[in-house]
């Protein structure tokens, strides 16, 4: 019995496939392979006692704690905005959408350093608010909320960009039915519009949690680099770098790096999971 001869959608030869995937492979090892490699490398060069100090030194862990309240609080908040405004935009027709879809992609035009100097501009001492914020004993800029608005600014789109475009696809259809047989606006949303997009969603909160942990820019500025109070993750890398301290530098950055594996494993488990669910 002979077998069929596989099909290419290309007319590319073997040889050409082959140089095609392994200058792919070579691009993706130089620049993010060998990276990931030296952030460990560089992290146990002096053994996993060092390492270990490096992680649970105490500055080390307010960095820790400060970065996932901050996301804590960011990724929550961007979820309900996100389901909001894509359940606006998707499900129905009102004066000022357009602007609204503009509104959502500014963070992508913005650099973050811009976004974070508005927030000092608005909030600082010296701003229009500063004096009322002083006399009420209100602190934003160098503070917690600083931080968390900054890190709400860069990272609100991710979830409903992610939604947009499922909404738009999915149409009206259902929850109109569902309208229809009597449920309110609520049970609607619970049990027809938020099983549609669920897994939608969790990517959305995935890229939205990583950016919010891995953010520098916008964070940087409001956060005044207070060492022990307001640097997160990113922040206290740059001091331990700056400070010359690389392997408790790398082995804190080493937290980041393996947030981002996880992410990209995450990543690709929802993927398939959407894939599987459309076919």
């Amino acid at each position: 019995m002979r077998l069929k001869k596989a099909y290419y959608p290309t007319t590319e030869t073997p040889a050409i496939r082959l140089m095609l995937i392994t200058t792919g492979l070579l691009f993706l090892l130089l620049v993010i392979g060998l990276p990931v490699i030296a952030v460990f490398a560089e992290a146990f060069r002096k053994g996993f006692q060092a390492y270990w100090e490096g992680i649970r030194e105490e500055n080390a862990v307010a960095a820790i704690r400060l970065t996932l309240l901050v996301a804590a609080i960011a990724v929550p908040l961007n979820v309900v905005f996100g389901v909001a405004a894509s359940w606006a935009i998707a499900k129905f027709e009102f004066f000022g959408k357009h602007f609204l879809i503009t509104f959502i992609d500014l963070p992508f035009s913005v650099p973050p350093v811009i976004s974070g100097l508005i927030y000092v501009l608005l909030f600082g001492a010296h701003s229009v608010l500063g004096a009322w914020l002083i006399a009420h004993d209100v602190q934003i800029i160098f503070a917690v909320p600083g931080l968390v608005l900054a890190t709400v600014f860069v990272t609100f789109p991710f979830v409903a960009r992610e939604l947009i475009p499922l909404m738009e696809e999915q149409g009206t259809e259902e929850e109109e039915a569902a309208l229809l047989l009597g449920a309110s606006g609520w049970q609607t949303f619970r049990k027809v519009t938020l099983p549609n997009i669920k897994w939608g969603l969790l990517y959305g909160v995935l890229l939205c949690n990583a950016r919010a942990m891995g953010e520098f820019g916008a964070v940087s500025v409001v956060s005044g680099h207070i060492k022990g109070e307001t640097t997160t993750i990113p922040l206290h890398v740059e001091l331990l770098y700056n400070e010359y301290n690389f392997v408790a530098a790398f082995a804190v950055a080493s937290i980041l790096t393996i947030l981002a594996l996880v992410t990209l494993f995450l990543k690709r488990l929802i993927e398939m999971k959407t894939s599987e669910n459309s076919c």
